[in-house]
């Protein structure tokens, strides 16, 4: 029988809003909408750019913990609040997820924080 597994990265976003990072159910993890925020520091940078590397970075963070690797994404959806930001966050993207190449969508909607630039959703596949 395969296992759910829940990851936390710590953030005191996931006990107040009854979430967790990640969720591993058999070979797949689902990882929830992440932010560009230092969770140690709950801080975050004014630079969408600097935002999106942040958000990777607690990504794999995640992935890392669940057994997986930003390599194993087989889905992202992208939640931008300022379509003027997009080039620098497309750029990061496609940095860090050129050779990847995920099934990707990006909506232009308001997010919770006004401070927050990009969210990401991750869908990741354990590969064997």
């Amino acid at each position: 029988m395969m296992e759910r597994r829940l990851i936390s990265s710590g953030s005191s976003f996931e006990r107040r809003f009854g979430y967790s990072r990640a969720v591993v159910d058999g070979d797949f993890v689902f990882v929830s909408g992440t932010t560009g925020f230092d969770y140690q520091a709950m801080t975050i940078a004014d630079d969408p750019a600097a935002q999106t590397r942040q958000a990777l970075a607690n990504i794999e963070a995640a992935l890392a913990e669940a057994g997986a690797a930003l390599d194993d994404v087989v889905r992202v959806r992208y939640y931008v609040p300022e379509r003027a930001d997009w080039d620098a966050i497309a750029a990061v993207l496609g940095e860090r997820l050129g050779a990847i190449r995920p099934a990707a969508t990006a909506i232009f909607c308001g997010l919770v924080d006004q401070r927050m630039k990009i969210e990401i959703e991750a869908t990741a596949r354990k590969r064997s």
